[in-house]
């Protein structure tokens, strides 16, 4: 069965074109390592809610866009070993090189995790 990465980030709306292009080429790196599918969402309707809500998690501002990305990839192995490539790639491929891409949204305040599947449609 596959597996999902999931991703919430705070971006700065005024940097929607740069994470989209950022996306388009890191993303392809996860294609490289085995990643079956990869979405990138842009928030749209992202309601605050009453005592938790996404923009909460991520510590949004008024001036952020909350984006909720994910990779599938086609088991626990594959994705395993394709994030432990991707350590190592951070250190060498120029697609993760700050000066030649940098990332347009605050990696700290990223949440993200793994998902085993248990009901699928």
């Amino acid at each position: 069965m596959a597996y999902i990465d999931g991703f919430v980030i705070a971006v700065p709306t005024a940097n929607k074109q740069a994470f989209i292009d950022h996306a388009n080429k890191v993303d392809v790196l996860f294609k490289e390592l085995g990643a079956t599918r990869i979405i990138e969402c842009w928030g749209d309707d992202v309601p605050n809610g009453k005592l938790t809500d996404f923009r909460r998690a991520v510590q949004a501002t008024e001036d952020e866009t909350v984006a909720f990305s994910w990779i599938e990839w086609p088991d626990k192995a594959t994705r395993d070993a394709g994030m432990g490539r991707i350590e190592e790639l951070m250190k060498t491929d120029e697609r993760f090189s700050p000066e030649n891409n940098p990332m347009p949204f605050d990696g700290k305040r990223m949440i993200f995790g793994g998902f085993a599947p248990v009901v699928e449609l």
